[in-house]
């Protein structure tokens, strides 16, 4: 059993179907597709509990967000506990992470974000061409264009004209909002 569970092959597609599960939003991955296709040999009641700690040190990796070094120090720790993984594993679970580490960050900030973000700003200065008061023609404006979305969403365009006035005012409270910060990141 030992043998089988230590395999680099399988164990980096165990893997890899935990993360598609619990970090990609692919649900149709269950421990008896993972068992059928990647042990085989290996009885359930066995697999079981192997795989919950196999889950469980993926879980802590990646909610972590382990650079290198804690990788190793973690993986270290797991290899010298009782019942823990043995050096082999520890040597997939490494390669496993340093290879998939960015997507599934990516994909855990993308599961934290409810609404709408920033995805992208353009702007230009433009003079205004028509309006209904005469005085306002040929007077500059800054044409603001923001895209805002949801990854794997398509994006939703927001146009702004603002005048000098909106500007200064815009200016202003940019201002103040790093002033607070500013004061904020002070040390007391």
């Amino acid at each position: 059993m030992a043998g089988e569970l230590d395999s680099s092959k399988p164990l980096s597609g165990l893997l890899s179907g935990l993360a598609q599960d619990a970090f990609h939003g692919h649900p149709g991955i269950t421990e008896e597709l993972l068992r059928s296709q990647l042990y085989p040999e290996v009885p359930p009641e066995e697999f079981r509990p192997f795989l919950a700690k196999m889950r469980g040190i993926l879980k802590s990796i990646a909610s972590a967000d382990m650079d290198f070094s804690q990788l190793e120090a973690f993986l270290t720790a797991q290899t010298k506990k009782q019942g823990g993984i043995t050096s082999d594993q520890a040597a997939v679970i490494s390669k496993f992470w340093k290879s998939h580490k960015t997507k599934i960050r990516e994909s855990l900030m993308n599961q934290s974000c409810w609404d709408n973000g920033l995805r992208g700003m353009s702007w230009r200065v433009d003079g205004k061409s028509q309006s209904r008061h005469s005085a306002q023609i040929h007077t500059p404006v800054a044409i603001v264009e923001l895209e805002l979305g949801k990854s794997g969403h398509e994006s939703e365009f927001l146009c702004l004209e603002v005048d000098e006035v909106k500007v200064n005012h815009i200016l202003k409270k940019l201002s103040e909002v790093e002033e607070s910060i500013s004061t904020l990141m002070q040390p007391a």
